[in-house]
């Protein structure tokens, strides 16, 4: 991000990591990486066209991108995206996305409270995607639940660069796909390939753990679960309780 900040980096650019032992996943959590073992990489994207209100239809595509990679050597059948935006394998963790924003504001004609008489309207500059899978690498932290790498799965060992290239590919044909796909459509994608949908779930909010069935994700990137009745969860409301 200070990159972007400081003008030296634009749409397009990628960062990839040979090791990382500050790298940043969800809810505050660390993403560590083996030295040149896995996908350890940033990408700087110009969301236009999406608008500020669009952050979760970004947010699917870079996940269907990531999902298209594994998918493709890990096979089909056991490869989903685990809500929110982490990939699995089975019920193994095989990658992780987080994206940062950093938004600026437009001056709106005809306003009363931005410069110059216009209105100051906020606006999407730019996204910051971080994507992190788990290629080579085969011992892993005692702390980390349930990791899977591409190599404990086929037996083989992979170019990690090789691979983020592909997936390159992958996030260039999502973000064109995105902005052409009515939002049902996206998440229709999106659902199809989702991790327990229409399975039974244990779910923690707060001190309190309970079960439900998962449903899917709204357009609005919301979880949709059912008990005894329908309920749906933001992002950072509630989080998995996974079998160790």
């Amino acid at each position: 991000m200070a990159q972007v900040q400081a003008g030296k980096a634009g749409h397009g650019s990628v960062f990839m990591a040979l090791e990382q032992t500050a790298g940043k996943g969800q809810r505050g959590k660390q993403w560590l990486t083996a030295s040149g073992e896995n996908i350890a990489m940033s990408i700087v994207v110009d969301p236009y066209p999406l608008n500020i209100t669009q952050q979760q239809l970004l947010s699917f595509a870079v996940a269907l991108a990531c999902y298209d990679l594994f998918k493709k050597y890990a096979g089909e059948e056991n490869t989903r995206i685990k809500w929110p935006n982490d990939l699995y394998w089975q019920d193994r963790k095989a990658g992780g996305i987080l994206i940062e924003s950093i938004i600026g504001a437009n001056s709106v004609e005809n306003g009363s409270r931005g410069k110059d008489g216009g209105r100051a309207e906020s606006r999407w500059k730019w996204a910051i995607i971080g994507v992190g899978i788990n290629i080579n690498q085969v011992a892993f932290p005692e702390n980390l639940v349930n990791p899977v790498s591409l190599k404990q799965i086929t037996g083989k060992t992979w170019d990690p660069l090789e691979l983020a290239r592909e997936l390159c590919g992958f996030l260039d044909f999502r973000f064109r796909w995105v902005v052409q796909q009515s939002a049902s459509e996206i998440i229709n994608e999106y659902n199809q390939v989702l991790y327990k949908i229409d399975q039974p779930i244990k779910l923690r909010k707060e001190s309190i753990v309970f079960n439900a069935v998962l449903k899917g994700v709204n357009e609005s990137g919301q979880l949709v679960t059912k008990d005894s009745i329908e309920r749906i969860y933001d992002f950072g409301e509630v989080e998995w309780v996974l079998p160790s």
